[in-house]
């Protein structure tokens, strides 16, 4: 249980930093507001066609009585807009992160040197096109595993009670755990991290993960909330990332330094896909 507040501390201090830096919080707004604008724009097409396109797929309804049709097809379409924000909520992050990749890659970058104790980041040896391309590809794989735990919850929610109630939390904590892995993967990829040694590490420790992911995707439901979080956000992971890897970090002005378990110092990060062992339990 300590690892969830550890988690949601990440996500505090992330806000907090953004606040401290008010050029970096503005810039890092940009890419959000343009994603919102574009997400609106495909909720509200969904709203206005959703239950024309399901009259579309449903052609066998069409002889059927009254009110027997336009309850089948009404909850088919409550189904798909309910379908589409979730998707939103899940892939909103994807699509904010490419799209404002050069913005989150220097907040991140100056966060690790803020909080490193030598006042250095890692950064990629990579041309921008390569880490684009990368951070594309990781983005459509981490979505499908998100599309597959969508369909299954989705396919859950239809039993009785269970998909009333253990389902919609379940739900929560599976969007928690692929909002950490998107916002983690800005200062994974600049250490050469892979998608997969950082699946493993979040695996590891999945408390700390859903102590972060998990409030920070239910804000994210909150219309706008997500643009004005998404700076802080990427600080946290940022933070997050560190707490994952062993990494010393230190906040400027307030805290102290924390080493690894054995007591080894690294600030270069990790060897491209390699997967440094979790911090031992403290004894």
């Amino acid at each position: 249980m300590r690892d969830l507040g550890v988690g949601f501390g990440h996500l505090l201090k992330g806000q907090r930093w953004v606040s401290r830096h008010g050029r970096q919080y503005g810039f890092g707004l940009l890419p959000g507001l343009i994603t919102l604008v574009l997400y609106v724009a495909a909720l509200v097409a969904l709203a206005l066609w959703g239950a024309d396109a399901v009259t579309w797929a449903t052609p066998f309804a069409d002889d059927w009585s009254s009110p027997w049709q336009g309850l089948f097809r009404g909850f088919l379409t409550a189904v798909l807009f309910a379908l589409g924000l979730l998707l939103a909520v899940l892939t909103f992050t994807a699509v904010t992160l490419l799209i404002g990749d050069p913005f989150y890659e220097s907040l991140s970058e100056q966060v690790d040197a803020d909080v490193s104790p030598d006042g250095t980041a890692p950064r990629s040896d990579l041309p921008f096109w390569r880490e684009l391309w990368i951070s594309a590809r990781d983005s459509l794989r981490v979505l499908v595993r998100a599309a597959l735990w969508g369909v299954l919850l989705f396919a859950l929610g239809l039993l009785p009670f269970v998909g009333q109630t253990v389902v919609p939390v379940l739900g929560f904590f599976v969007t928690g755990f692929f909002l950490t892995e998107e916002l983690t993967a800005v200062a994974f990829q600049r250490r050469g991290v892979d998608l997969r040694a950082r699946l493993t590490l979040l695996r590891s420790r999945k408390t700390l993960v859903w102590g972060f992911g998990t409030p920070l995707g239910l804000a994210f439901l909150v219309p706008f909330v997500a643009v004005f979080l998404m700076p802080g956000a990427v600080a946290g992971a940022t933070m997050l990332a560190r707490e994952l890897l062993g990494e010393d970090v230190e906040e400027s002005g307030e805290g102290s330094a924390r080493v690894t378990a054995d007591g080894e110092f690294r600030p270069g990060g990790v060897t491209p896909g390699s997967v440094p062992p979790p911090p031992a339990a403290p004894r």
